[in-house]
């Protein structure tokens, strides 16, 4: 026994001074070495429609499973809800008025550094698949290897083939972004739109559940993925990997993707990474989408950039804190000339304060101007409905018509229904609060730029899609 406690004590004196010295270079190396890297992105994904987050109409057993697996942000906003002004964001570190992806379909301006650019730096060989940076402008982002395909069928035969036929020695920052449940909805599903419940801010007619279940599909499609990305991943990357799971705003349809709602800007935020973030965990700390890239940064062991919008949030996932921002602020300036709108918006725990320089501007978007089969036909019975139903003419009146202000106490209307703007009771909240967003906007260079000449909400008859 004497001697087994000499030999025990022999062993531990060794390795002290191995650890010390670096006498096992190899065990250095590995001590070294950052994780691999996940980053798995859906398309117009609102996080209410989750089973995660309280959503009732579907299962999706591999968001769950990650969620068990890792840490899931119950508050996780991105910097604006159009495609290319979000995914900018988060692959920069700065918000669009300072990134200059501004309007959708706009891209970072050529002097921006990017979030690849950095990890390349780090070591990674760095690869995206789908659709991770906005279409044309993924070359622009300095990836390794990238290739555009997006649709799931195609993703699962690409990114396969990468990872099989992979040599690189490097630690590896993968990519992948699916196209759902973006439009296109596919015309079969399995999701019962008589069986389904339908959010508070949404008419309830046939044709709206019919789309509704097609959308749900498209989320238990990308749910499916994800599990097998998961498996395929596990086999061929390092044990020591940090898995996030996100998407790039709220769902299309009216009251989410363009608007500053809830509905629009929260989406799911779910991050794992084995015998480093506590399994099981939820937090509420309030991140914003210009956080990931500080933070992948910071946990691959770089040091992060000056001057960007992002902060860290790598203490939240250690468990270390359950806060990170005090305020969550968002922009949209629009999509084309299909949707010519300004908004902008500051959130904290409680309240929401919505400012829209232009209330005199029509809201309208790709589902009202086209009406398609595919996506947003239901709105043809939305405005049937609102010639005889009052209250689907304040619907629809709320849609395409929205006031210079607008207030909402989260805490007691969750769905933000109802404007609490010019409220007495509140004079001091909404002037607090605007004054911060003013002040912010100011420092961020925003120029409140409308960027094609907008519908006027008095001309409803030139409501008609514009293409040019």
């Amino acid at each position: 026994m004497k001697s087994l406690k000499i030999d025990l004590l022999a062993c531990s004196l060794s390795m002290c001074v191995c650890g010390l010295f670096f006498a096992i270079p190899a065990l250095a190396a590995e001590t070294r070495r950052p994780p691999d890297i996940v980053v798995y992105l859906a398309d117009d994904l609102s996080a209410a429609d989750l089973s995660l987050y309280g959503g009732t109409n579907i299962r999706t057993p591999s968001i769950d499973q990650l969620a068990a697996d890792g840490m899931t942000f119950n508050r996780g906003f991105v910097a604006s809800p159009s495609c290319a002004v979000s995914r900018a964001a988060l692959l920069t570190g700065l918000m669009p008025a300072r990134n200059g992806a501004e309007e959708n379909h706009s891209y970072p301006r050529e002097d921006v550094l990017r979030l690849p650019q950095v990890l390349n730096e780090l070591g990674y060989q760095t690869a995206a698949f789908g659709k991770v940076a906005h279409l044309r402008s993924a070359p622009d982002y300095h990836f390794h290897v990238y290739d555009l395909k997006q649709n799931i069928p195609e993703l699962q035969v690409t990114v396969k083939k990468f990872l099989e036929n992979r040599t690189d020695p490097r630690p590896l920052a993968l990519f992948v972004g699916v196209s759902d449940p973006h439009v296109p909805w596919p015309s079969e599903t399995t999701v019962d739109p008589e069986a389904i419940a339908m959010p508070p801010q949404l008419l309830d007619t046939p044709r709206t559940r019919v789309q509704r279940s097609r959308y749900l599909q498209e989320v238990k499609n990308l749910d499916a993925y994800l599990g097998e990305l998961r498996e395929l991943t596990d086999k061929h990357m390092s044990k020591d990997k940090l898995f996030v799971f996100s998407s790039d705003h709220g769902a299309q349809f009216p009251f989410g993707k363009w608007t500053l709602y809830d509905e629009g800007i929260r989406v799911p935020l779910v991050v794992a990474r084995e015998g480093k973030i506590k399994a099981g965990a939820r937090t509420e700390a309030m991140v914003s989408w210009v956080d990931i890239l500080p933070t992948l940064i910071d946990i691959a062991g770089g040091e992060v950039p000056e001057n960007l919008d992002g902060r860290s949030f790598a203490a939240v996932l250690r468990c270390k804190t359950d806060s990170h921002r005090k305020r969550i602020f968002t922009t949209h300036s629009g999509d084309l000339k299909m949707n010519v709108y300004l908004s902008r918006s500051i959130r904290t725990d409680r309240y929401k304060l919505i400012w829209n320089p232009h209330p005199e501007f029509a809201f309208t978007s790709y589902i009202d101007l086209l009406l398609r089969e595919t996506s947003g036909d239901y709105f043809k019975q939305w405005m049937t409905a609102a010639k005889t139903d009052e209250h689907a003419a304040k619907v629809l009146a709320r849609y395409y018509g929205r006031p210079e202000y607008e207030l909402f106490d989260l805490k007691e209307d969750p769905h933000e229904l109802t404007n609490l703007a010019g409220n007495p009771k509140l004079a001091d909240v909404q002037q607090n609060l605007l004054s911060e967003l003013k002040l912010w906007i100011e420092e961020q260079g925003d120029q409140l730029t409308v960027f094609h000449e907008p519908l006027m909400l008095d001309a409803p008859e030139t409501w008609v899609p514009r293409r040019k």
